[in-house]
């Protein structure tokens, strides 16, 4: 009998997966970004519930433990994770789009490139470096060489702490996280290994490469002011990717768009162009003023 492999990472305690069913016969896979959780997700997975689709959001490989644990997985990997949960989800829906935050962006455009049955993509504030407003310039100095000093055993253990205002403008939201120290997610992590972020790099690399390969439609979303990563990352991928693109600019978030201010402006863009019938209001019993979906 042949031994059965185990991954070389652990899994959490806990599932931290995240599902719901829906009534269109669509489905949509919600990635999270490194060193994030499926639980970030969810104010994005209800709104585009509310519109008729399925959600499902995974666990990145590696994700949901601790860095030392994350350092055992490459982007490979994670991509493994998303095309497993993708392959799940097509089995019983005819039409399954994906969206990510940042790598998980990028994954659902790499599976994309290699699957032409995925029907779209979205990717919400891409990054291929770690250039917006609020990011220490050593962050962008050090990033061409990310890749080499990523095989130094110790070196690639070096990680960095995502500063205050956590790619989020909401007030009360950011103000939560500085006093949890990022622990507001269970499962994510609040420190970016150099490890970690060479993947991203590589990754990136990947997706440059591939990007003329991909023809189905793809909504890029991205905060004017993001902190973490300059819009040239948004135009950069508009311009390599080879099939039709909407790319949007958003005027009142940061990077984590898809939990920040414009949430529901995210989820309503997302669900429009991957084809949901227009939302229909609800109304208070009290006053029967209609409100939005």
């Amino acid at each position: 009998m042949t031994p059965v492999k185990t991954p070389p990472f652990k899994t959490p305690a806990r599932d931290l997966t995240y599902s719901l069913r829906g009534t269109l016969g669509k489905a949509v896979l919600l990635v999270h970004g490194m060193t994030g959780a499926p639980g970030e997700m969810k104010f994005l997975a209800k709104r585009l519930h509310r519109r008729g689709f399925t959600i499902a959001a995974p666990l990145l490989a590696g994700h949901g433990v601790d860095e030392a644990n994350l350092l055992r997985t490459t982007w490979q990997d994670w991509l493994g994770s998303v095309r497993d949960a993708y392959r799940a989800l097509k089995a019983d829906h005819d039409e399954v789009y994906i969206a990510g935050i940042c790598v998980g962006g990028a994954l659902g455009l790499a599976l994309a490139a290699e699957d032409p049955s995925v029907a779209g993509t979205a990717v919400y504030s891409m990054t291929y470096r770690y250039d917006g407003w609020n990011m220490k310039r050593w962050y962008s100095a050090i990033a061409p060489y990310a890749e080499r000093l990523a095989s130094l055993p110790l070196v690639r253990r070096v990680s960095f702490v995502e500063p205050y205002p956590f790619g989020l403008k909401d007030e009360r939201l950011r103000d939560g996280m500085a006093a949890t120290q990022g622990a507001v997610i269970p499962g994510a992590l609040d420190r970016v290994p150099l490890g970690a972020m060479a993947e991203m790099h590589w990754l990136s690399a990947h997706l440059d490469s591939v990007a003329p390969l991909i023809h189905q439609p793809t909504l890029i979303l991205h905060a004017q002011d993001d902190d973490m990563s300059h819009p040239r990352n948004a135009y950069r991928l508009r311009d390599k990717l080879g099939g039709p693109v909407a790319l949007h600019l958003l005027d009142d978030c940061y990077h984590m768009i898809h939990v920040d201010r414009q949430r529901d402006l995210v989820g309503d863009l997302t669900a429009d162009f991957f084809g949901a019938p227009p939302a229909v209001p609800r109304v208070r019993r009290a006053s029967a003023e209609p409100v939005d979906a």
